[in-house]
């Protein structure tokens, strides 16, 4: 989907002011009568530490502009196949930069901003995991790929037989990649379809940010995890 058709869908013609530089997109838009902060990437971008950096900066501006004034939304449009490949980017700890990123999304939830994230694209591996997954509500486009590691490269880092992990993916959603075992996992509250209306979805969203992460719940209900609650509630009761 052209990113023109996206914006129209989630905002509506004529609601929004939104640029693409390269792979970073940013800007405002009006959903549902409120001004928010849209702050993105696209074409399946693979970050690297000055995307990463950049990202950051746009929220901690929006997080400054916004201390005596209501606390604008942060729509967060995720489009990323990981972290750029690189040993540069390596020794420029590449992880130190996506834990920044992840801290202030973190901060702009504490600051009182709302935060919802739409992948629209791919959301891989630790890119997703630090900027896809950590605003209030995670939404994903229907068609769109979600994966932490491929399984045959998880089958080279772990020594387990691929046709084992396949077998393994079959069975359980933690294994497994997919917006479908995302969403049974927790990871994932909300799959939009093409036939939705996304702006309805998006001021539904919104109005649903909570401080409170309820993501153990719904795995529980959704069969993903079904020990993760029990496990948690043993460890919280554990002594000394």
């Amino acid at each position: 989907m052209n990113s023109e058709l996206l914006f129209n869908k989630l905002f509506g013609v004529g609601n929004y002011y939104i640029t693409i530089d390269g792979f970073f997109i940013e800007g405002h838009a009006k959903v549902g009568g409120i001004n928010t902060k849209v702050i993105g990437t696209c074409r399946s971008v693979a970050i690297d530490t000055a995307l990463a950096l950049r990202i950051s900066e746009v929220i901690l501006k929006t997080i400054e502009e916004d201390l005596n004034f209501d606390k604008r939304p942060i729509i967060f449009l995720v489009d990323t196949q990981g972290h750029k490949l690189s040993r540069r980017e390596e020794f420029l700890g590449i992880n130190g930069y996506f834990a920044h990123m992840a801290k202030c999304i973190f901060l702009a939830g504490r600051m009182g901003h709302k935060t919802v994230s739409i992948i629209h694209g791919e959301a891989v591996s630790g890119c997703f995991l630090a900027f896809g997954m950590m605003p209030d509500i995670v939404c994903a486009l229907e068609g769109s790929k979600i994966y932490v590691m491929d399984l045959k490269v998880m089958s080279k880092i772990t020594k387990i037989d691929y046709d084992i992990l396949l077998k393994l993916a079959e069975e359980s959603p933690v294994f497994a990649p997919g917006i479908d075992n995302f969403y049974k996992l927790g990871g994932v509250h909300e799959i939009w379809k093409e036939e939705d209306d996304w702006n309805e979805k998006l001021i539904q969203a919104i109005n649903k940010c909570s401080n409170y992460d309820n993501r153990i719940e719904l795995a529980q209900e959704r069969r993903g995890r079904i020990h993760s609650k029990t496990i948690i509630d043993f460890l919280k009761n554990m002594k000394g």
